[in-house]
């Protein structure tokens, strides 16, 4: 790799906000599950063509990069990564419920529910 392709590759990033840290801190209580961290991925699908999913994982691979915020960790493989680019993964309480929500600077539009996107 040149020495640009690595720096764009070392640049690319999502953010983790504060309460989206804390409910996967509480998750990770309630589930008994100390060591897995919450993965993000995109897969094909959902009404907009790409969709989220988020899952709690013990396993990390050799193309998963690994982002933390207060001691909280969230894996995303490289791919994926790609169209997250960017992103800021929250976690919303209203009237309508609570919800993990995914802000996607990369996706051209969404689906209502916020579960899937097109580029």
């Amino acid at each position: 790799m040149s020495d640009a392709t690595t720096a764009a590759a070392a640049d690319r990033q999502i953010v983790i906000t504060d309460s989206a840290a804390k409910r996967i801190a509480a998750l990770k209580q309630q589930e008994e599950a100390t060591d897995a961290f919450l993965r993000i991925a995109v897969s094909g699908g959902g009404c907009s063509g790409f969709q989220y999913g988020l899952s709690f994982d013990d396993q990390q691979n050799p193309d998963d990069r690994v982002f933390e915020h207060d001691g909280v960790r969230v894996v995303v493989d490289d791919t994926s990564l790609d169209l997250l680019n960017g992103a800021e993964v929250d976690f919303v309480e209203d009237l309508m419920g609570a919800s993990f929500q995914i802000r996607n600077p990369n996706a051209a539009s969404s689906c209502g529910c916020g579960n899937s996107f097109s580029l």
